[in-house]
């Protein structure tokens, strides 16, 4: 039976009704200050102004959020604990062995104000040793977090040599299985391209599945497209991260995200 604490922060970050906007924010410690990411403090405002439903932060940005959102205007918090080598750009993916290391707990986050916290699980690597970590990093964080009563986010992804295509649906409902089976409370995972085979994943995975946006690539009509795909699918909102910090304008897209996560009409493509 989930706890009181942990039911109560959960609401905080999945809104009733209607499809969440949470906006990752923790890119820099993989990637460094890459574009949207060199003003956290004038960001996160951004983020607070077009109504971020939760932000997902690494502990050391925690601060910026009391400097920039005004008190009766806070979202959600949701706390990073973990660092990989297995994400990031085709350049700093090593070679080698993958490896992936706590940099801190579920108190931690507690400490830091959180709502939740959130882990990687990552599958697909080829390397016994590091499935074993993986799995055990996770499960324990899970144990933590159950009795601090902190909801547990987990951020399952497949990578590896064996990995052709990560968005097959195949490896999308055996890792979010997996986080299911170790004790998570929502998936954040990445989207098939498409809402019938993606329907299929978040039928099959008895907890919230949101959905990352990962790099942008496209205006913002087409990330307006992949949120009207998602919820059609039943997820329960979008994990956008480059897609808002990356924007030209950050207020604006998200309120038009939020038209579409309650249920609005996608905007005809401007010509």
């Amino acid at each position: 039976m989930i706890s009181p604490g942990n039911a109560n922060r959960l609401r905080r970050i999945l809104k009733a009704g209607h499809g969440s906007l949470i906006v990752a924010f923790d890119h820099p410690l993989v990637l460094g200050p890459i574009p949207g990411t060199i003003n956290p403090s004038r960001q996160i405002a951004r983020f607070i102004e077009g109504g971020a439903d939760a932000l997902l932060l690494n502990l050391g940005m925690m601060g910026h959020v009391a400097e920039a959102a005004p008190k009766e205007n806070l979202p959600g918090l949701i706390a990073r604990l973990d660092w990989t080598t297995a994400l990031g750009t085709a350049s700093q993916i090593p070679a080698g062995p993958y490896r992936s290391c706590l940099v801190a707990r579920p108190e931690d986050a507690l400490r830091h104000g959180a709502d939740a916290a959130i882990t990687f699980l990552v599958v697909g690597s080829g390397d016994p040793d590091f499935d074993r970590s993986e799995i055990q990093r996770v499960a324990r964080v899970s144990r933590e977090c159950e009795q601090l009563g902190v909801p547990l986010i987990v951020e399952s992804v497949a990578r590896g040599p064996a990995v052709q295509n990560p968005r097959d649906p195949e490896w999308l409902l055996l890792h979010t299985r997996m986080a299911a089976e170790l004790g998570a409370d929502v998936i954040k995972t990445e989207y098939t391209g498409d809402p019938e085979s993606m329907h299929r994943v978040v039928e099959s995975c008895p907890i919230p599945i949101l959905v990352l946006g990962g790099s942008r690539t496209g205006g913002d009509a087409e990330i307006l497209d992949v949120v009207a795909g998602v919820m059609q699918a039943g997820a329960a909102g979008v994990f956008f991260g480059r897609n808002v910090f990356q924007a030209k304008n950050i207020p604006g897209l998200m309120e038009r995200i939020h038209a579409v996560l309650r249920g609005g009409q996608v905007e005809k493509r401007r010509r």
